[in-house]
Formats: C-alpha cells, sequence, structure tokens
C-alpha cells in the first residue's frame, strides 16, 4: 500500500496506547528509511476519552503539516466509538478499516456508515490478555496496521518492534517477550483475510 505514501488515522480513548503506537509505527518506519510523521490531536485529553492520532508514511519527503482528513487506513482502538464518532469520516473507498472487536468484519460493517471498502476485525483485547497476561490494545494493533497497510516487511517490523522493546523495556524481559507474542499471534491472525 505504501507506494507514493500512505496516511492513517488512529481512533482511541485516552490512555489506551492509540497516541503510542502512531509514534511506534512511525519510529520503525523511520529505521527503514521511510519519510514519517506521527502526531495525535490534541483536546481535552484525559483517561477514557475519545482521542485522535494520525500518520504518514512514504518513500518521498513529507510536506504537508496537517491533520489527516482523508485517510487511506483508519485503525480503531476502541470498539465502542463506533457509537459516537464517526471514524469513516473521509475514508478512502480504496482504503480499509481495523477494528478491536471480537465480532466479525460482516457484523461491523452495519456499523460504518455504509462505508463500503475493506473492513479488518482484530480482538485485541483477546491478544494482548493471552500473551501480556492484560489488556494492552496497542501492540496488537500495530501489528494489523503493519499487516494491512503493508508498509513495511513483516520480519523487519519484528526485527524493529524487537529492538524497540527491549531499548523500553530492558529491566522487564517478561513484558518483551509478551509483546513481541502479542505482535506474532496478531499476524498469524490476521494475514489469512490479506489474500
Amino acid at each position: 500500500m505504501l507506494g507514493e505514501g500512505i496516511e492513517i488515522r488512529w481512533h482511541g480513548r485516552g490512555g489506551q496506547g492509540a497516541k503510542t503506537a502512531a509514534l511506534l509505527l512511525a519510529d520503525v518506519c523511520f529505521k527503514t528509511g521511510a519519510y514519517v510523521q506521527g502526531f495525535p490531536e490534541y483536546g481535552p485529553e484525559r483517561m477514557g476519552a475519545p482521542i485522535t492520532a494520525f500518520n504518514r508514511i512514504s518513500k518521498k519527503e513529507i510536506r504537508v503539516h496537517s491533520n489527516i482528513y482523508n485517510p487511506d487506513l483508519v485503525v480503531v482502538v476502541d470498539e465502542s466509538l463506533l457509537a459516537s464518532v464517526d471514524v469513516t469520516s473521509g475514508l478512502k473507498e480504496e482504503g480499509a478499516i481495523i477494528v478491536n472487536t471480537s465480532k466479525s468484519a460482516d457484523e461491523i460493517r452495519p456499523l460504518l456508515n455504509g462505508y463500503k471498502g475493506k473492513v479488518y476485525t482484530v480482538d485485541a483485547r483477546k491478544i494482548s490478555v493471552e500473551a501480556l497476561g492484560k489488556y494492552f490494545p496497542n501492540s496488537p494493533m500495530l501489528a494489523a496496521t503493519v499487516a494491512v497497510s503493508r508498509v513495511m516487511e513483516k520480519w523487519e517490523f519484528i526485527r524493529e518492534m524487537q529492538a524497540s522493546y527491549e531499548h523500553k523495556f530492558a529491566k522487564k524481559p517478561e513484558v518483551i517477550e509478551g509483546n513481541m507474542n502479542a505482535l506474532k499471534i496478531t499476524f498469524d491472525a490476521i494475514e489469512p483475510f490479506l489474500k
């Protein structure tokens, strides 16, 4: 999907890691030679409040510095936002949306305001509890975003995330292992739907 570049909009709630995931995605893409932007839209930031974050990733220099109004990909970290936020606003029909839910894409589609593009679902709660023992949706949603967008090769992503987690959690090997497992489980879960 990368080609000339891709624009991604993240929807989540404060404290769920949507902003962190957007910044991590920018970081790992930058390390593989891409031009990147990763930034949140600031509003009344508080735990549980709806938040939006953005990524621009390109092989060419990025000269645009604004929010993203017509994304190629939308990532919804909290399914409850579907009832209160128009997450498909401006989303390109040839793009895709990824929703963190235990439901299937067919079950979610009626909640997407008539969006006709590709819909993917990931049960980030199940994956993160299985891999980490706690609910941290950002690692599974980050892996799903890389798988769907194809902004980088899976092996490059895994390598860069391993290095990132080793730096960030140097004294917590169980956190590194859990997050890496969450990434791999997510790839295994979503890849069959990308054929």
